[in-house]
């Protein structure tokens, strides 16, 4: 139960953090377009080559033991983060460049709003139901991805419960404790199972074409 609850906060401040940057970015590239697109596009395609579990084993090979675990885990989501974002930006990206295009836009334009209130007011509204779409991937994405790190041994600190850390114990004492390993894999299931359900229900109540009449 406390893996779990760990896992679940972490994910979600790993969603909250992933979003916001993500879809700032990506609706600054979509709205401004021309030079600051291309250049954006390079320096993204330039950041998502380099090599994140390098990277992880690298940061915490030089992080002192006497860090609070705190601060261990707020270094790994930070990580975790800064190799995330340019999934969403892409797909915001082309929202903002659709969304652009449209009439309501061009009105806001003409009344005289700024980038940042069209931006932020207008264009990410409209843009909710992809948002929405992609929420259960990253949260499930970002559970197997840190519950993969605590089992390699490079994610949470020791003492922090997590469901890595109880499938590396289970798998060392197969033979003598399959319980640990069994108990571990099985509440893994049910979360992202759960998780992926819940996004399903949250995007169908989001959907526009569900709710639309024509008349």
């Amino acid at each position: 139960f406390f893996g779990m609850r760990i896992a679940i906060l972490f994910s979600a401040a790993f969603l909250v953090l992933t979003y916001l940057v993500g879809i700032a970015i990506g609706c600054l590239m979509g709205y401004f377009g021309g030079v600051f697109d291309l250049v954006g596009q390079r320096l993204i395609e330039i950041w998502s080559n380099m090599p994140f579990l390098y990277v992880v084993i690298i940061v915490f090979s030089v992080v002192p033991s006497s860090l609070s675990n705190t601060a261990r885990i707020l270094i790994l989501l930070m990580i975790m983060v800064a190799f995330s974002w340019m999934g969403m930006t892409y797909y915001m990206r082309t929202g903002a460049y659709k969304e652009k295009a449209r009439d309501y836009v061009a009105a806001v334009e003409a009344l005289g709003a700024g980038p940042g209130r069209i931006i932020f007011r207008h264009i990410i509204p409209n843009t909710l139901a992809t948002i929405v779409t992609f929420m259960p991937f990253t949260i499930v994405g970002a559970i197997t991805a840190v519950t993969a790190l605590d089992y390699l041994g490079f994610g949470l600190p020791p003492p922090t419960p997590s469901l890595g850390e109880l499938l590396k114990q289970g798998t060392d004492n197969l033979t003598t404790a399959p319980w640990i390993v069994s108990s571990s894999f099985v509440a893994l299931v049910l979360l992202l199972t759960l998780v992926a359900f819940v996004g399903e229900a949250i995007r169908e109540a989001f959907d526009p074409k569900k709710f639309t009449v024509y008349k």
